[in-house]
C-alpha cells in the first residue's frame, strides 16, 4: 500500500447523482473540494465517470468521460483543483462487466457453457460479463488504468471485484504498479475470505462489509458482542492488509436511515474513525442524509441525490453531524498508525464497551438506557459515547 493511503480519509461521491441537473457536474464537484478538506478528508473516491448507458456501471467507453458529467477538460480541471488542495482522486473501475452496447469483439464476452449465450451480471440483461481469460480484456483493462493514472488519478476502486477471478488482477496489477508505483488499488468484495482474495489478487485493500454490518446491527440490537466479534475478525485482517472501511456507500441504505435510534449515529461514526482501516465518508452521510435503498428499478435514486450549488444550500439540521465528523476525523489524524492499529475490547456488555485502539484512542460506548460507569475511565450517560485520547 502506498504511504499516502495509510493516512487517507475519503469523501466518496457518486458524480451522476451529485451533479444531476447541472450542465457540467465535474465542475460542480470541483466547487465542493474545500468542503471536503474542511471535513477532514484527504482524498476523493469517485463513482463511475466514464461513458455509459444509464447509471455508470454499464460502461460503453472506458476512455471517455460520460457526456452527462462533462468532458476530459472538466476531469483535468477537477484533478488540478484537487491537487492544489492536497487531495487525491481515486476512480471507479467497472471491469467485471460492460453495457451490452460496449463496442468489443464477441471473444471479449463470457458465454454460458450450457447455452452459449452471453453471461449477464447478477441477472441484469443489459450488463454482460467480460471474459477475464481473454488476453485482449487484460490488455484493455491495463491500458485503461495506465491512461487515467497518467492523467492524474491516484488509484482505482475496482467494482464487483468479488466476481472477477483474483488471478486476473494478479496478472494486471504488477505492470501497472511498475509504471505507477504510488497508485492504490481497492476491490469491492462483499463476502468470502477477504484476506485470501487480497493475497491472491495483489490488491492493496478490499471493502470491509463485515464491519459495516456489525456497526449498525449491533447498535440496533443493543448487542455490542456482535461488534466485538467483528472487531476480532477485523484485527486478523489487519495482520495482512488494511481494509477499506465505511459506514455507508452508494449501494446501501444510508446510515441515518438504517439506525433505529438516531442517538446512536455518533456511536457508529466513532467506531469507524477509531478502528484500523482506510475509512470513507459517503457524501451526504456527513449531513445525516436519509435514504432507503430498494430492490427495484430506480431503487438507488434515494441514496444517490444531487447536492446544492454550495454548502450554504445544505439544510441546517445536518451541521451537528458534520461537526461530529470533523471532531472524529481530527482525533484520528492526530494519532499516527491509526490505519493499521488493532482494537482491543477491554470492557463488554450487551450495551456498553471499551474499545482501545493501539494508536492511542480509547472509545467508550453506552447504548443502554442508564448511565454506565467504566472502571477507571469515568461515567458515560445513557446512549452516549466518549473518546479518550492518549497524549
Amino acid at each position: 500500500m502506498p504511504p499516502w493511503a495509510e493516512h487517507a480519509i475519503f469523501w466518496h461521491v457518486y458524480p451522476l447523482g451529485f451533479g444531476a441537473g447541472r450542465p457540467r457536474p465535474l465542475r460542480h464537484l470541483a466547487g465542493w473540494l474545500d468542503y471536503a478538506v474542511e471535513l477532514g478528508c484527504s482524498a476523493i473516491m469517485l463513482g463511475p465517470i466514464f461513458a455509459s448507458e444509464t447509471h455508470g456501471y454499464d460502461t460503453v467507453d472506458h476512455f471517455a468521460i460520460d457526456p452527462r458529467l462533462g468532458d476530459e477538460r472538466d476531469f483535468d480541471h477537477l484533478v488540478e483543483q484537487a491537487r492544489d488542495r492536497g487531495l487525491r482522486i481515486v476512480l471507479d473501475g467497472v471491469f467485471n462487466h460492460v453495457a451490452r452496447s460496449f463496442p468489443a469483439g464477441q471473444r471479449w464476452l463470457r458465454r454460458r457453457p450450457e447455452s452459449g449465450e452471453f453471461e449477464t451480471f447478477e441477472g441484469h440483461h443489459h450488463l454482460v460479463v467480460l471474459d477475464h481469460a481473454e488476453p485482449a480484456v487484460r490488455e484493455h483493462v491495463t491500458a485503461v488504468m495506465d491512461h487515467w493514472l497518467g492523467r492524474g488519478a491516484a488509484g482505482w476502486r475496482l467494482d464487483a471485484a468479488y466476481a472477477v477471478p483474483a488471478g486476473f488482477w494478479a496478472q494486471v496489477l504488477p505492470g501497472v504498479r511498475e509504471r505507477h508505483p504510488d497508485a492504490w488499488f481497492s476491490g469491492e468484495v462483499i463476502h468470502g475470505d477477504y484476506a485470501d482474495y487480497v493475497e491472491r489478487s495483489g490488491l492493496d485493500s478490499v471493502t470491509q462489509y463485515e464491519l459495516w454490518k456489525a456497526i449498525w446491527s449491533s447498535l440496533n440490537d443493543r448487542n455490542l458482542f456482535e461488534l466485538a466479534w467483528a472487531l476480532d475478525r477485523h484485527n486478523r485482517m489487519l495482520e495482512t492488509f488494511t481494509p477499506q472501511t465505511f459506514a455507508g456507500n452508494h449501494d446501501v441504505t444510508r446510515l441515518a436511515t438504517r439506525l433505529d435510534d438516531p442517538r446512536h449515529l455518533g456511536h457508529a461514526l466513532a467506531v469507524l474513525f477509531t478502528v484500523g482501516g482506510v475509512p470513507s465518508v459517503y457524501y451526504g452521510d456527513e449531513q445525516a442524509f436519509q435514504g432507503l435503498k430498494e430492490e427495484r428499478e430506480g431503487g438507488d435514486d434515494a441514496i444517490r441525490p444531487a447536492f446544492p450549488d454550495t454548502p450554504a444550500g445544505l439544510a441546517p439540521h445536518g451541521r451537528s453531524v458534520y461537526r461530529t465528523h470533523q471532531r472524529l476525523i481530527g482525533a484520528r489524524r492526530r494519532h499516527k498508525g491509526a490505519a493499521t492499529a488493532r482494537t482491543t475490547v477491554e470492557h463488554l456488555t450487551g450495551t456498553a464497551a471499551v474499545l482501545r485502539s493501539g494508536a492511542g484512542m480509547t472509545l467508550l460506548l453506552n447504548v443502554g438506557d442508564e448511565p454506565h460507569r467504566f472502571p477507571g475511565l469515568g461515567e458515560v450517560p445513557p446512549h452516549g459515547w466518549e473518546i479518550i485520547e492518549e497524549k
